[in-house]
C-alpha cells in the first residue's frame, strides 16, 4: 500500500488553522468538516423543529450501530452499545460480574487510569488484580503468564497510550479462550486508526471512545459485546432505554433488551450520535486499509526522522506488529514538561505522555506538518543541554 505524502484522502477534510501542527489524536481529535455541518443541521433543524422528525433521528441512531460494527467486525449491530465514553464501559464490566473472594483478573503496567482504577476498585471484594510487565522482549507471553483458573478477566489495552505498544490481541484472546477468561479491550487506541477486529481477536468485551482516532465528538463510546459474555454481566443502571420494548411507557413488566442496548440506561446522545455517523462516514469512503496504511507511514517517517535529531530517543517499538500511531520521543535533557510547553507556544498540538513527547499523526496528516514537527522538536531540543 502507497503511504499518501501530499493531499492525502480526507485532508480537505480537515481545515486545521495554518499556524498549528496538529499531531495529538491520541488525546482529542479534530472533526471533519462534514461533523462539523452535521452538528450544525441538527442543531439548525432542533431550533425549527424540536423533535419533530425524531424518526429520523433514531434512523441516524441504528446507521451508526451499523458503522460501529463495521468499524470493529462485530456479527451484528445488536452487539453494539452506544455510551458515554470507555470509562463507562469498562466499569459497567467490572461492576457487571459475579466476583469470588480468591478470583484475580490481569492488567498491565502501562494502563490508561480508566483501565487500572475500575479494577483496582475490585480489591474490596477480595478480587486481585495482577500486573503484567509489558516491558520485556516477549509482552504477550508474559502477560499470559499471570493467567490461571481463577483469572476472570483479562483487561487490556489493544495500544498502550504512553509509548504506542501495540500488542497481539489475537494471540492474547486465543490464551484467555484456552483458559476459559473474559477477553476485555480498551481498544481506544486502535479503532479509527488501525484495523480491528472483536471476532478474529476473540473478545468479549471492547471499548472505545470516539473522540480520539474515530475523529468524534466526546461523549459518544463504542462498546462491544458478544452475546454469551453480556449475559454473565448483572446491570448495574436501569431506565426506559434499556428494555426490550422501550417506545411503550404503559408496560408495568419489564425486561432487559436482549441486544447490547440493555446498557444504555437513558435517552441517547442524539448531538453526538449525528456527529460521529458523520466522521465515521470518511472511513468508510477511505476503507481502513488505506486509512492504517497511511497512518503507520506517518507514524514511522516520525520515528525514523524525530530518532535522528541531536538528543531524542525513541522509546516507542517499530518491530512488526508493535507498530501503531503512537511515537514517543525522549530527549536526554529530560525536561519534557518545559519542552512541551514550548513545543505548544510554536502551535504543536501533541501530548507530554510516557515519559518523553507523544505525536500521534492521523491518516490526512500530510507530509509538510510531519516536517514542521520534526523541525520544532529540533529547535525545542537545542534550548536544553544535556
Amino acid at each position: 500500500m502507497v503511504a499518501f505524502r501530499n493531499n492525502p484522502p480526507g485532508s480537505g477534510e480537515f481545515p486545521v488553522d495554518p499556524g498549528l501542527v496538529y499531531l495529538n489524536h491520541a488525546a482529542v481529535a479534530p472533526w471533519p468538516v462534514r461533523t462539523r455541518d452535521a452538528v450544525a443541521a441538527f442543531a439548525a433543524e432542533n431550533t425549527r423543529s424540536g423533535a419533530a422528525y425524531y424518526p429520523r433521528w433514531l434512523q441516524v441512531e441504528q446507521r451508526l450501530r451499523r458503522q460501529l460494527a463495521w468499524l470493529v467486525n462485530a456479527p451484528s449491530p445488536d452487539d453494539i452499545a452506544l455510551l458515554k465514553n470507555t470509562s463507562e464501559g469498562i466499569s459497567l464490566v467490572a461492576a457487571g460480574l459475579p466476583w469470588q473472594a480468591g478470583d484475580n483478573l490481569v492488567i498491565s503496567n502501562r494502563e490508561f487510569p480508566s483501565n487500572r482504577m475500575a479494577w483496582e476498585a475490585l480489591a474490596a471484594r477480595g478480587v486481585q488484580v495482577r500486573v503484567a510487565d509489558l516491558g520485556s522482549d516477549d509482552p504477550e507471553a508474559a502477560v499470559c503468564a499471570l493467567l490461571d483458573d481463577r483469572t476472570r478477566v483479562l483487561a487490556i489495552s489493544a495500544v498502550q497510550f504512553g509509548d504506542g505498544l501495540r500488542l497481539d490481541l489475537a494471540r492474547l484472546g486465543r490464551a484467555c479462550r484456552a483458559n476459559g477468561t473474559l477477553f476485555c479491550v480498551d481498544a481506544i487506541q486502535q479503532v479509527g486508526a488501525l484495523a480491528f477486529d472483536v471476532q478474529a481477536i476473540h473478545a468479549d468485551f471492547a471499548i472505545a471512545d470516539g473522540h480520539k482516532w474515530m475523529l468524534g465528538p466526546e461523549g459518544v463510546a463504542l462498546f462491544y459485546a458478544n452475546p454469551a459474555a453480556r449475559d454473565q454481566l448483572a446491570l448495574t443502571q436501569f431506565g426506559w432505554h434499556m428494555v426490550e420494548h422501550p417506545g411503550d411507557y404503559s408496560r408495568t413488566e419489564w425486561t432487559p433488551a436482549a441486544s447490547a442496548r440493555r446498557f444504555e440506561a437513558g435517552s441517547p446522545n442524539m448531538l453526538g450520535i449525528h456527529a460521529l455517523s458523520a466522521s465515521l462516514s470518511l472511513f468508510e469512503e477511505t476503507g481502513m486499509a488505506s486509512v492504517e496504511a497511511a497512518v503507520l507511514a506517518n507514524a514511522d517517517f516520525l520515528a525514523r526522522e524525530t530518532s535522528s535529531l541531536p538528543g531524542w530517543t525513541l522509546l516507542s517499538r517499530r518491530d512488526a506488529h508493535y507498530r501503531s500511531g503512537i511515537v514517543t520521543v525522549k530527549h536526554a535533557s529530560g525536561r519534557h514538561a518545559e519542552i512541551f510547553r514550548l513545543l505548544r507556544d510554536e502551535g504543536m498540538v501533541c501530548a507530554e505522555r510516557g515519559d518523553g513527547i507523544r505525536l500521534s499523526p492521523h491518516f490526512w496528516n500530510e507530509r509538510s506538518t510531519l516536517e514542521r514537527a520534526v523541525a520544532l522538536l529540533e529547535k525545542a531540543g537545542r534550548n536544553f543541554p544535556w
